[in-house]
């Protein structure tokens, strides 16, 4: 952050799940003229609260990194009580989507979608590179999907408000066709590349060794796809079924943990590793090439 710009206000939404951890981070830049960076969900409670937060200061932007109903529900509300634009990638459906996984959604069989904030539509859509300004902060906005398509991420100065595309506590459910692996890699070297002095993810605390912690993350996936083509290499089966072979999670988390498997499965049928005949779908079975 530059020497004009102090540390933003956090406010934590009442939502805390194995997925959200403590629940959604909001932010505050600013103190006259104020950016929200993610709204949150759409609680009565968490809209006062960020609203008195603001004090005798206005609130003049809303942005929301991506819309999952944890992040974008509760922007709306506040525009209206606010009279601020929403600014955001795009619409949620389709918005950012990689080509692999609009071709694999339009057949119909991909299943996901969990959380989207489907009727989500910002007032102002942001492209990678925009930047949007005030006496008091500085954000150019950074196009990060893998978690989501249309995933923005916030650069401000030295640091970034990275979203769910990295978290300290986890890593990120990647779900077809919303989430792509293949561009979730992209993005954590994009990341990497900004050499950025703290991350500040949308759910848990601040990291403040982001190369440490992105390298982690990629190193992880790797492992992932690496215990998938072994646990393939014994017969064909499907992500859930590889999922249980391959997790050691609660209950409650093995459907996160199947999307996850199946985001490594389209990856792989992309590179011709693996294949699934006649087509993909959530339930397909996958064999090694």
């Amino acid at each position: 952050m530059t020497k004009t710009e102090k540390t933003p206000r956090v406010i934590l939404a009442p939502n805390p799940s194995p997925l959200t951890g403590p629940g959604t981070n909001t932010f505050l830049l600013g103190e006259r003229e104020i950016a929200v960076i993610d709204p949150g969900p759409d609680i009565a409670g968490h809209l006062s609260a960020i609203m008195a937060a603001a004090g005798k200061g206005r609130i003049t932007h809303i942005f929301v990194t991506h819309a999952h109903l944890d992040h974008s529900a509760g922007a709306r509300a506040l525009a209206d009580a606010v009279g601020a634009p929403i600014l955001a990638y795009g619409p949620a459906a389709t918005a950012g989507r990689s080509p692999v996984m609009q071709r694999l959604a339009d057949q119909g069989y991909l299943g996901g979608g969990e959380g989207l904030d489907a009727g989500f539509t910002p007032d102002i859509a942001l492209r990678d590179g925009d930047e949007v300004a005030c006496d008091e902060w500085s954000l150019r906005a950074l196009h990060t999907p893998g978690h989501f398509g249309g995933h923005l991420a916030f650069a401000q100065g030295d640091a970034v408000y990275c979203g769910d595309l990295v978290m300290g506590w986890s890593s990120t459910l990647i779900s077809p066709p919303d989430g792509d692996l293949t561009d979730y890699m992209r993005s954590l070297a994009r990341l990497d590349a900004l050499s950025a002095a703290r991350l500040l993810p949308a759910h848990g605390d601040a990291i403040d060794a982001p190369a440490a912690r992105l390298a982690e993350l990629a190193t992880h996936r790797r492992q992932r796809t690496a215990q998938i083509m072994t646990a393939l290499s014994e017969g064909p089966a499907d992500a859930e079924t590889l999922a249980r072979r391959i997790y050691d999670v609660a209950p409650r988390l093995m459907p996160a943990a199947t999307r996850n498997v199946l985001a490594h499965l389209i990856a792989l049928s992309e590179t011709g590793a693996v294949s699934a005949p006649p087509r993909i779908t959530a339930d397909a079975v996958f064999s090694g090439v």
